[in-house]
């Protein structure tokens, strides 16, 4: 299992995700960690199973494991939190100082380094998309040292692998 399966099994139409997702796993903007993090929180945020477990195999070959159970704990508390503050940006200013309420230790302990932790809720949030979330994220690593090309480099990863999944989606759906 594998990106390449991945590759492989993309009809001609998408043919450019292809190319994408080949040019960003040979990234060096980003580090090791931070890459392969961010493709399994986005494989993990797309909801589609043979994204989740061709990226989840490979990229277990270059995250520890705790780099790999910090990524999908940004999928999943960033699924949460997507929905809360977008939540609360449509409900109004009466929303606003309301508690939130929800229990989101690992943002504060994610086992990684934080801005790690950061860089791949952010890819989620962009995903998922929360604007809040994403502007939050993105101005936490920015002010942790990550450039605004690290940032754009999270944001493409996410949006290549939101891209195969709808590839593979469609096709499945044939």
């Amino acid at each position: 299992m594998s990106i390449e399966n991945l590759k492989n099994s993309l009809p001609e139409y998408a043919k450019d995700q292809k190319l994408n997702i080949g040019t960003l796993t040979r990234s060096t903007e980003l580090s090791e960690q931070q890459l392969w993090g961010t493709l399994v929180a986005s494989a993990a945020a797309t909801r589609n199973d043979t994204v989740f477990s061709e990226i989840s195999e490979e990229a277990k070959e270059h995250l520890s494991e705790e780099a790999y159970e910090a990524a999908l704990g940004a999928a999943t508390v960033m699924a949460m939190n997507n929905v809360a503050y977008r939540a609360k940006g449509w409900l109004g200013d009466d929303y606003t100082q309301v508690k939130f309420g929800l229990r989101m230790n690992i943002i504060s302990k994610p086992g990684v380094e934080k801005v790690d932790f950061e860089l791949w809720s952010l890819a989620v949030s962009t995903i998922n998309g929360c604007e809040h979330c994403a502007v939050a994220h993105a101005n936490t690593v920015r002010e942790a040292g990550l450039t605004k090309e690290q940032v754009w480099e999270s944001v493409k990863v996410a949006g290549v692998v939101q891209a195969l999944a709808q590839a593979i989606q469609i096709e499945a759906a044939r």
